[in-house]
This record gives structure tokens, C-alpha cells and sequence, in this order.
């Protein structure tokens, strides 16, 4: 008996109907709001059909406000962040899947377990830390009794100080450590044939030419998905650049979204301008989803490697 496709069919593109409506819905309404004016915002409200002052909303958001330099600066936080974590995560999978380590397991169990605690939960330790990067160590001398040997001997103790937050790296360091990155090339070198590295061997390749000749260019694909994937993770981030950065000039894009909202009561936000801002920070982002949509596909699938 043959089944009867046909409803399901219809069911199905009534479902995808439906579910490019609810996305492109909001989409819509940000493009029309952002083309209309404050003025027309105050006596109509939001705006569900097109107007003519998208291009004039846009020219002041790069005239009236900090969202062109915290674009660089959501650039500059997204890059770093894609860069060093699709190369430390290369290394440590590579380290844990071809080298015997007698931990393995245990660092493996360790760096899966930051997937667990996100940048959300420990934004308060993380600020603590970044405050003063040495405080880790500050800690270790006084529990130890070594900070007291100092004093006795020098007559002070050691209080070491350097503080991190207002900058690049201060942003971008706590995002790199994740383990999603391990997890997806490790799981990428589980599918390559076991006696890869050993025929590699028998052939002279060492660890580091195995590692640069052979397996970087067959992790190609993981190497695009993850770096977009961060990128987006890092352009997006709202919480920590808030808490991280507390001038204007080194927040992100994100955050000065957020600030376009006046903080008194009783003004209406200048919605358009807003929405249109919102459209020029999504444009570096949906265009690298744009470009490299196939490389996302074909890196988190893994049958397909």
C-alpha cells in the first residue's frame, strides 16, 4: 500500500510557512520601524508598513552616537574570540585524542564542565578576577604563609595588582574559556581512521608535521563552523562587555544598543533610530552566516566527513 504524501506534504510547508512568518515577522517590523520617523512613531506607534527615513536614521546613528567605534570594538572582541578559541581548542583535542595522557579523561571531564558554567553564572568571580588578574595568586601566597615569610623578611608583604577590565583582552579572555570548541574537534578526530597517525609516523611526519600537514587541513570545515559559531557567540554578548567595560568608547555594539534607551521615565524611546542602529549591527553577522552557511552545515554534521 502506497502511503497518500500529499497532506503531509501540505501539513509540512503550512508548518514551514509558519515558522518563516514567526522569524521574518519581527525582521519586518524592525525594517519598518527604522524607516519611518520619531515623529510619526509619537502619533502612530510602530510602524507595520515601509517608510522613507531608513537612510536618514542610519546617518545618525554614525552621527549622534558611540555605535560605529563599538562596532569596532564588538569586531574586534568577536575576531579575537573565534581566533583563539578555534586554535586552543585544535590543540587541546589534538593533545587528548593522540597523545597518551594518563589524565586524559579527567582534563577532558574538566573542560566539558565549563559547558555547565557558563560566562553568565561566574560574571561575578570573573569580574573579581579582572580586576586584578593576580588576585588568584595574591590568594595562594596568604593561604600558603608565604605572604607572612615576605613580611617577616622584607617587611612588606606582596600584593600584586593589575587590572584588565576597560580593555581588549579584559573582553575577550573569560569568552575563550569554553569547551564547546574541544568537544566539537574532538569528536571530529574520533571519526578519522585510527591508524592515521601511525602510518603518518611510518611515513617521518612527526607530531607537529602531522598536526600542520595532515589534520589541519582535514579540520577545515570544524575550523569554519566553530569560528563562526564563536564570532557570533562574541558579537552577541551582552553581559560581561556590559560589566567588563565602563566607558563608552570600549563597549560593545551591543551594550550601545541597550543605551539608546534614555533612563528617565516618561521619554519615548527613539525607536527608529534604534531599529535602524539594530540593522547596522546585524549586518557583519548575517553576512558572515551568509558566507559561510556551508562550511556551518558541513562542520557540525559529522556523517558527512
Amino acid at each position: 500500500m502506497v502511503e497518500n504524501a500529499r497532506s503531509l506534504n501540505i501539513i509540512a510547508s503550512l508548518i514551514l510557512v509558519v515558522g518563516m512568518i514567526y522569524i521574518l515577522g519581527p525582521l519586518y517590523l524592525t525594517l519598518s520601524t527604522a524607516s519611518q520617523s520619531y515623529e510619526f512613531m509619537l502619533r502612530n506607534g510602530l510602524a507595520w508598513y515601509p517608510g522613507d527615513q531608513l537612510l536618514a536614521n542610519m546617518a545618525s546613528i554614525f552621527t549622534e552616537t558611540r555605535i560605529p567605534i563599538q562596532m569596532l570594538n564588538s569586531m574586534v572582541v568577536a575576531f579575537s574570540n573565534a581566533a583563539a578559541t578555534c586554535v586552543l581548542s585544535f590543540l587541546s583535542a589534538y593533545a587528548i585524542v593522540y597523545f597518551r595522557i594518563r589524565w586524559a579523561g579527567v582534563v577532558f571531564a574538566l573542560i566539558l564542565a565549563t559547558i555547565m558554567l557558563p560566562l553568565d553564572i561566574r560574571v561575578i568571580t570573573t569580574y573579581q578576577v579582572a580586576s586584578n588578574i593576580f588576585s588568584p595568586l595574591n590568594a595562594v601566597l596568604d593561604a600558603t604563609g608565604l605572604n607572612g615569610l615576605i613580611a617577616r623578611i622584607f617587611g612588606t608583604p606582596v600584593q600584586l595588582e593589575l587590572s584588565v577590565l576597560n580593555t581588549h583582552f579584559g573582553l575577550v579572555a573569560p569568552l575563550v574559556a569554553h569547551g564547546t570548541g574541544t568537544f566539537l574537534f574532538r569528536q571530529f578526530f574520533l571519526t578519522l581512521p585510527k591508524d592515521l597517525f601511525k602510518a603518518a609516523r611510518m611515513d617521518g611526519a612527526g607530531p607537529t608535521r602531522f598536526l600542520f600537514d595532515i589534520l589541519l587541513p582535514l579540520s577545515r570545515t570544524s575550523f569554519a563552523a566553530l569560528f563562526v559559531l564563536t564570532f557570533l557567540s562574541g558579537w552577541t554578548q551582552y553581559l560581561w562587555p556590559l560589566v567588563g567595560a565602563s566607558t563608552p568608547d570600549m563597549q560593545t555594539a551591543v551594550v550601545g544598543l541597550a543605551r539608546l534607551v534614555p533612563d528617565s521615565e516618561g521619554q519615548v524611546p527613539d525607536f527608529p533610530m534604534i531599529m535602524a542602529g539594530a540593522v547596522i549591527v546585524s549586518i557583519i553577522p548575517l553576512a558572515m552566516i551568509a558566507l559561510l552557511q556551508r562550511y556551518l552545515v558541513q562542520g557540525l554534521v559529522l556523517s558527512e566527513k
